[in-house]
């Protein structure tokens, strides 16, 4: 599978920022699917994922009730609906997908989009 992500944007703290993640090939629906993000000089690290079909989503602590994940597998995409973002948000966010039914680590996922840059201003 193949994954396009797009979005990026420039917003003010306290704003929103919707990214999405168009997969193309097939089986779009048999992948768990995940967002993570790297901010300048840092490593990679988890976001968010939602599951194949059963709608299982969990997020890191740290956007825990402001970020939301969803997927339409009839679209072959995957969303990250961001809110109340803050300026520790800036970082350029990796769309990705994975065979395992659950899956948070970067090591459990096979593929990867070119990611997308947001940058948040204070």
């Amino acid at each position: 599978v193949q994954l396009q992500a797009s979005g990026e944007g420039l917003v003010q703290a306290g704003g929103s920022l919707r990214l999405s993640c168009a997969a193309s090939g097939r089986g779009f629906s048999r992948y768990t699917m995940g967002w993570f993000r790297q901010a300048p000089g840092k490593e990679r690290v988890f976001v968010a994922t939602i599951s194949r079909s059963d709608g299982y989503t969990d997020y890191a602590e740290s956007v825990r009730g402001r970020f939301a994940i969803s997927r339409d597998n009839a679209e072959n995409t995957v969303y990250l609906q961001m809110n109340s973002l803050k300026p520790e948000d800036t970082a350029v966010y990796y769309c990705a997908a994975s065979f395992f039914v659950r899956a948070a680590g970067t090591g459990t996922y096979s593929y990867w989009g070119q990611g997308t840059l947001v940058t948040v201003s204070s």
